[in-house]
């Protein structure tokens, strides 16, 4: 059986098409499974954060309700000395901020959750007529990370936020 000269690599054209065609669902499919990889990761990186936030809310809300640590009156008497620091999850916060006029009392620290692996911002406002309103910002992160951010692309963190007003 003689071959004609003007079907000559035809099967090696096939081939090579057969195989881009190929080529080119897998790299769709490696796109797609990249993309539900990171997508999976940011919802836990959500969930963690939402905890932190949740957790650092009720740390303040125990402090403030059981050990009256944010007392608005305690601080009429000498207004400059900052409140005392809460505890949570086994370790003291730093205060970031604290202010204290004649109608209201703020204060912000932040708090290392979980052995150090999650962090979280709280800021107390106690006004003089009672009201409380407690801010928790949780982050799926360690401290130094969001005290220092990387640049852009490098890494990437989730951040939740809570609030409470009595």
């Amino acid at each position: 059986m003689a071959i004609n000269r003007s079907q000559r690599g035809f099967a090696l054209l096939i081939a090579v098409i057969f195989m881009s065609v190929m080529l080119t669902f897998g790299l769709a499919l490696a796109s797609l499974g990249y993309k539900q990889q990171v997508l999976a990761s940011s919802a836990l990186g959500s969930q963690y954060a939402f905890y932190a936030a949740d957790a650092a809310l009720e740390c303040a809300l125990f402090e403030d309700q059981k050990n009256d640590l944010f007392n608005y009156a305690a601080h009429t008497a000498d207004p400059n000395t900052p409140s005392n620091i809460i505890s949570c999850d086994g370790s003291a916060a730093t205060q970031k901020n604290y202010s204290y006029s004649a109608d209201n009392l703020s204060v912000s620290e932040r708090v290392s959750l979980d052995d150090g692996k999650h962090c979280a911002d709280i800021t107390v406002y106690k006004y003089a007529t009672g009201q409380t309103y407690i801010f928790s910002q949780g982050y799926d992160t360690i401290c130094s990370i969001i005290d220092n951010p990387p640049p852009l692309l490098t890494a990437r963190f989730s951040s939740r936020a809570m609030q409470i007003a009595y």
